[in-house]
Protein backbone atom coordinates (compact mmCIF):
# COMPACT_ATOMS: atom_id res chain seq x y z
CA UNK A 1 0.00 0.00 0.00
CA UNK A 2 1.50 3.57 -1.01
CA UNK A 3 2.36 5.83 1.52
CA UNK A 4 -0.35 8.09 3.97
CA UNK A 5 1.20 11.04 5.77
CA UNK A 6 -0.65 13.16 7.72
CA UNK A 7 0.55 17.16 7.56
CA UNK A 8 -0.96 18.40 10.89
CA UNK A 9 -0.18 22.25 10.62
CA UNK A 10 1.87 24.98 9.24
CA UNK A 11 0.16 28.23 9.07
CA UNK A 12 -3.27 27.14 8.07
CA UNK A 13 -6.19 29.57 9.41
CA UNK A 14 -8.49 26.54 10.87
CA UNK A 15 -10.15 25.93 14.45
CA UNK A 16 -8.60 22.63 14.28
CA UNK A 17 -4.92 23.28 13.25
CA UNK A 18 -2.98 21.63 16.60
CA UNK A 19 0.07 23.62 17.70
CA UNK A 20 1.03 22.80 21.07
CA UNK A 21 2.75 19.63 22.24
CA UNK A 22 -0.13 18.07 23.67
CA UNK A 23 -2.29 19.03 20.89
CA UNK A 24 0.04 17.79 18.23
CA UNK A 25 -0.03 14.40 20.15
CA UNK A 26 -3.73 13.95 20.56
CA UNK A 27 -3.99 15.04 16.69
CA UNK A 28 -1.26 12.62 15.63
CA UNK A 29 -2.99 9.65 17.72
CA UNK A 30 -6.13 10.19 15.73
CA UNK A 31 -4.32 10.27 12.46
CA UNK A 32 -2.73 7.45 12.80
CA UNK A 33 -5.96 5.33 13.69
CA UNK A 34 -7.47 6.86 10.36
CA UNK A 35 -4.94 5.34 8.94
CA UNK A 36 -1.71 7.48 8.38
CA UNK A 37 1.75 5.54 8.01
CA UNK A 38 3.70 9.00 8.64
CA UNK A 39 3.31 12.51 10.72
CA UNK A 40 4.48 15.91 9.11
CA UNK A 41 4.48 18.95 11.37
CA UNK A 42 5.74 22.17 12.27
CA UNK A 43 6.40 23.08 16.52
CA UNK A 44 5.29 26.56 17.86
CA UNK A 45 6.79 28.20 20.69
CA UNK A 46 4.96 29.41 23.13
CA UNK A 47 4.05 32.63 21.43
CA UNK A 48 2.38 30.78 18.94
CA UNK A 49 4.99 31.29 16.27
CA UNK A 50 6.42 28.64 13.81
CA UNK A 51 9.95 27.48 15.18
CA UNK A 52 12.67 25.62 14.61
CA UNK A 53 14.08 26.16 18.22
CA UNK A 54 15.80 22.84 19.64
CA UNK A 55 13.54 22.95 22.42
CA UNK A 56 10.47 23.45 20.92
CA UNK A 57 11.28 20.78 18.62
CA UNK A 58 12.20 18.49 21.12
CA UNK A 59 8.74 18.94 22.93
CA UNK A 60 6.56 18.09 19.48
CA UNK A 61 8.92 15.24 18.87
CA UNK A 62 9.04 13.39 22.19
CA UNK A 63 5.22 13.89 22.74
CA UNK A 64 4.00 12.67 18.91
CA UNK A 65 6.30 9.71 19.61
CA UNK A 66 4.80 8.90 23.43
CA UNK A 67 1.26 8.99 21.56
CA UNK A 68 2.27 7.29 18.40
CA UNK A 69 5.36 4.85 18.95
CA UNK A 70 6.36 3.66 15.72
CA UNK A 71 5.02 6.10 13.17
CA UNK A 72 8.02 8.38 12.19
CA UNK A 73 8.09 11.45 12.39
CA UNK A 74 9.11 14.65 9.86
CA UNK A 75 9.61 17.96 10.93
CA UNK A 76 9.36 21.19 8.62
CA UNK A 77 12.82 23.19 7.75
CA UNK A 78 10.74 25.66 5.46
CA UNK A 79 12.00 29.31 4.80
CA UNK A 80 8.77 30.35 5.73
CA UNK A 81 9.64 29.47 9.70
CA UNK A 82 13.27 31.05 8.66
CA UNK A 83 14.58 32.75 5.75
CA UNK A 84 17.85 33.44 6.75
CA UNK A 85 20.09 30.23 5.68
CA UNK A 86 22.69 30.54 7.88
CA UNK A 87 20.78 31.18 10.85
CA UNK A 88 18.59 28.26 10.06
CA UNK A 89 21.54 25.94 9.74
CA UNK A 90 22.57 27.02 13.51
CA UNK A 91 19.00 26.51 14.52
CA UNK A 92 18.87 23.09 13.38
CA UNK A 93 22.33 22.23 14.30
CA UNK A 94 21.53 22.78 17.76
CA UNK A 95 18.59 19.84 17.42
CA UNK A 96 19.09 17.54 20.41
CA UNK A 97 15.81 15.21 19.54
CA UNK A 98 16.13 14.29 15.77
CA UNK A 99 12.94 13.28 14.13
CA UNK A 100 13.10 9.93 11.70
CA UNK A 101 12.37 12.66 8.71
CA UNK A 102 12.65 16.31 7.67
CA UNK A 103 10.95 18.05 4.40
CA UNK A 104 13.49 19.75 2.55
CA UNK A 105 12.64 22.21 -0.04
CA UNK A 106 15.17 22.47 -2.94
CA UNK A 107 14.49 25.10 -4.10
CA UNK A 108 15.39 27.45 -1.16
CA UNK A 109 18.93 29.11 -0.55
CA UNK A 110 21.49 26.93 1.78
CA UNK A 111 18.83 23.79 0.99
CA UNK A 112 21.84 21.45 -0.10
CA UNK A 113 24.34 22.86 2.68
CA UNK A 114 21.25 21.19 5.18
CA UNK A 115 20.54 18.56 3.99
CA UNK A 116 24.03 17.10 3.36
CA UNK A 117 24.31 18.19 7.83
CA UNK A 118 21.05 16.03 8.47
CA UNK A 119 21.65 13.33 6.19
CA UNK A 120 25.10 13.03 8.14
CA UNK A 121 23.22 12.68 11.57
CA UNK A 122 21.13 9.74 10.21
CA UNK A 123 17.52 11.72 9.34
CA UNK A 124 15.97 11.35 6.47
CA UNK A 125 15.36 13.52 3.76
CA UNK A 126 12.30 14.10 1.57
CA UNK A 127 12.99 16.55 -0.87
CA UNK A 128 10.22 19.22 -1.69
CA UNK A 129 9.48 19.70 -5.01
CA UNK A 130 7.03 22.58 -5.37
CA UNK A 131 7.80 23.43 -9.27
CA UNK A 132 9.77 22.00 -12.19
CA UNK A 133 12.97 24.24 -11.67
CA UNK A 134 12.90 22.89 -7.66
CA UNK A 135 13.12 19.01 -9.77
CA UNK A 136 16.06 19.92 -12.43
CA UNK A 137 18.28 21.60 -8.70
CA UNK A 138 17.06 18.30 -7.13
CA UNK A 139 18.58 16.46 -9.97
CA UNK A 140 21.36 18.08 -10.47
CA UNK A 141 22.75 18.30 -6.86
CA UNK A 142 23.25 14.34 -6.60
CA UNK A 143 21.20 14.47 -3.37
CA UNK A 144 18.45 12.01 -4.78
CA UNK A 145 20.63 8.75 -3.76
CA UNK A 146 20.48 9.58 -0.19
CA UNK A 147 17.23 11.01 0.23
CA UNK A 148 14.46 8.73 1.75
CA UNK A 149 11.50 10.44 -0.96
CA UNK A 150 10.51 13.00 -3.22
CA UNK A 151 7.17 15.22 -2.50
CA UNK A 152 5.73 16.09 -5.24
CA UNK A 153 3.79 18.94 -4.21
CA UNK A 154 2.76 22.27 -6.93
CA UNK A 155 1.18 24.44 -5.30
CA UNK A 156 -0.90 26.09 -7.64
CA UNK A 157 -4.54 26.25 -6.13
CA UNK A 158 -6.24 25.75 -9.58
CA UNK A 159 -6.37 21.78 -10.22
CA UNK A 160 -5.45 22.36 -13.85
CA UNK A 161 -2.75 24.00 -13.08
CA UNK A 162 -1.57 22.22 -10.25
CA UNK A 163 -2.11 18.76 -12.15
CA UNK A 164 -0.17 19.95 -15.15
CA UNK A 165 3.21 20.95 -12.68
CA UNK A 166 2.48 17.74 -10.96
CA UNK A 167 2.98 15.74 -14.18
CA UNK A 168 5.74 18.17 -15.73
CA UNK A 169 7.95 17.59 -12.07
CA UNK A 170 7.29 13.56 -11.95
CA UNK A 171 8.72 13.75 -15.59
CA UNK A 172 11.64 15.07 -14.75
CA UNK A 173 12.57 12.82 -12.08
CA UNK A 174 11.36 9.81 -14.33
CA UNK A 175 13.68 11.47 -17.18
CA UNK A 176 16.49 11.42 -14.73
CA UNK A 177 15.68 7.79 -13.36
CA UNK A 178 15.57 8.96 -9.73
CA UNK A 179 13.54 5.76 -8.35
CA UNK A 180 12.90 7.54 -5.08
CA UNK A 181 9.80 6.87 -3.58
CA UNK A 182 6.54 9.66 -4.00
CA UNK A 183 4.50 11.33 -1.97
CA UNK A 184 1.87 13.48 -3.92
CA UNK A 185 -0.11 16.38 -2.27
CA UNK A 186 -1.13 20.04 -3.47
CA UNK A 187 -3.26 22.84 -1.96
CA UNK A 188 -6.08 23.94 -0.97
CA UNK A 189 -8.87 22.03 -3.56
CA UNK A 190 -6.28 21.61 -6.15
CA UNK A 191 -4.76 19.26 -3.48
CA UNK A 192 -7.90 16.13 -4.11
CA UNK A 193 -7.04 16.40 -7.64
CA UNK A 194 -3.49 16.21 -6.67
CA UNK A 195 -3.75 13.39 -4.08
CA UNK A 196 -6.11 11.16 -6.78
CA UNK A 197 -4.13 11.67 -9.61
CA UNK A 198 -0.94 10.34 -7.70
CA UNK A 199 -2.15 7.42 -6.09
CA UNK A 200 -3.84 6.36 -9.57
CA UNK A 201 0.13 6.37 -10.57
CA UNK A 202 1.04 4.14 -8.02
CA UNK A 203 2.21 6.77 -5.61
CA UNK A 204 2.08 7.88 -1.97
CA UNK A 205 -0.51 10.93 -1.00
CA UNK A 206 -0.31 13.80 1.87
CA UNK A 207 -2.92 15.43 3.57
CA UNK A 208 -3.79 17.45 6.10
CA UNK A 209 -4.56 21.34 7.44
CA UNK A 210 -1.25 22.18 6.42
CA UNK A 211 -2.30 21.68 2.71
CA UNK A 212 -6.29 22.13 2.59
CA UNK A 213 -9.11 22.46 5.20
CA UNK A 214 -11.36 21.22 2.58
CA UNK A 215 -12.48 17.60 1.90
CA UNK A 216 -13.32 16.06 -1.29
CA UNK A 217 -16.48 17.12 -1.62
CA UNK A 218 -16.11 20.59 -1.10
CA UNK A 219 -17.16 20.75 2.57
CA UNK A 220 -15.23 22.12 5.43
CA UNK A 221 -13.08 19.72 7.59
CA UNK A 222 -13.60 19.11 11.28
CA UNK A 223 -9.64 18.41 11.58
CA UNK A 224 -7.22 16.66 10.38
CA UNK A 225 -8.47 12.61 10.93
CA UNK A 226 -11.28 13.93 8.57
CA UNK A 227 -8.96 14.61 5.71
CA UNK A 228 -6.57 11.41 6.80
CA UNK A 229 -10.05 9.37 6.76
CA UNK A 230 -10.74 10.91 3.04
CA UNK A 231 -7.08 10.17 1.49
CA UNK A 232 -7.10 6.85 2.83
CA UNK A 233 -10.13 6.62 0.69
CA UNK A 234 -8.90 7.48 -2.65
CA UNK A 235 -5.92 5.00 -1.72
CA UNK A 236 -8.72 2.55 -1.13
Amino acid sequence: MPLLEAALNGDRDHPGVPRTPEELARDAELCAAAGADALHLHPFDLAGRETLAAEASAAAIRAVHAACPGIPISLSTSADIEADPARRLDLISAWSELPELVTANQGEDGIAELCEHLIDRGVGIEAGLLTVADAEAFVESGLAPRCVRALVEPLGEEPEEALAEAEAIEAVLADAKVGLEQVHHGDGMASWAINERGAARGHGIRTGLEDTTVLPDGSEARGNADLVRAAAAILG
